[in-house]
């Protein structure tokens, strides 16, 4: 089941980032930020979590593309699942929800960045219509080694120009 994310969610969503964190493909991030930090960096709608038997199993969220207002309609999507609950269908539950809500939030653009190595979250995407559209090259380090990042986008079927937000 996928539910909206609820302030109670906190300590699971941070411990599922850190999951994320410790397999050192989901992101060049390598600490687990405070609640007010996670929650100052997302937008505050298109907040799920996936729950299993009470137990949550994952979350999505998205984070502003940029501050500027040109592009307030674009948003990076985040979806981490608990490394017990891979391979489920959690995140393909989640994305089919952050999907949703971000179009009927007036995002008409989700990009996504994603380590190459990280096979299962490229063909989550790709299944979900995100096309590739370059790869950053040595990008950043991740303990002391580049990464490079595929860079991935998904444009909204919605028209959004005849939709005043």
């Amino acid at each position: 089941m996928v539910r909206e994310m609820l302030q109670g969610d906190s300590e699971s969503v941070l411990e599922i980032y850190r999951m994320g964190l410790e397999t050192r493909n989901a992101t060049f991030e390598t600490v687990v930020p405070s609640w007010h930090d996670w929650d100052m960096k997302h937008l505050p709608h298109s907040r799920f979590v996936s729950v299993e038997n009470g137990i949550v199993t994952g979350w999505a969220a998205l984070t502003p593309f940029s501050s500027r207002e040109v592009y307030r309609g674009v948003a990076e999507v985040s979806i981490y699942v608990a490394s017990r609950f891979r391979g489920k269908k959690t995140g393909s539950q989640l994305m089919d929800q952050i999907i949703i809500s971000s179009e009927l939030n007036g995002i008409w653009t989700l990009v996504s960045s994603v380590f190459p190595e990280n096979e299962a979250t490229l063909k989550l995407h790709t299944k979900y219509g995100f096309r590739i559209i370059g790869k950053r090259e040595r990008i950043a380090q991740l303990d002391g080694k580049w990464r490079d990042t595929i860079l991935l986008e998904r444009r909204s079927s919605m028209i959004f120009d005849e939709i005043n937000f």
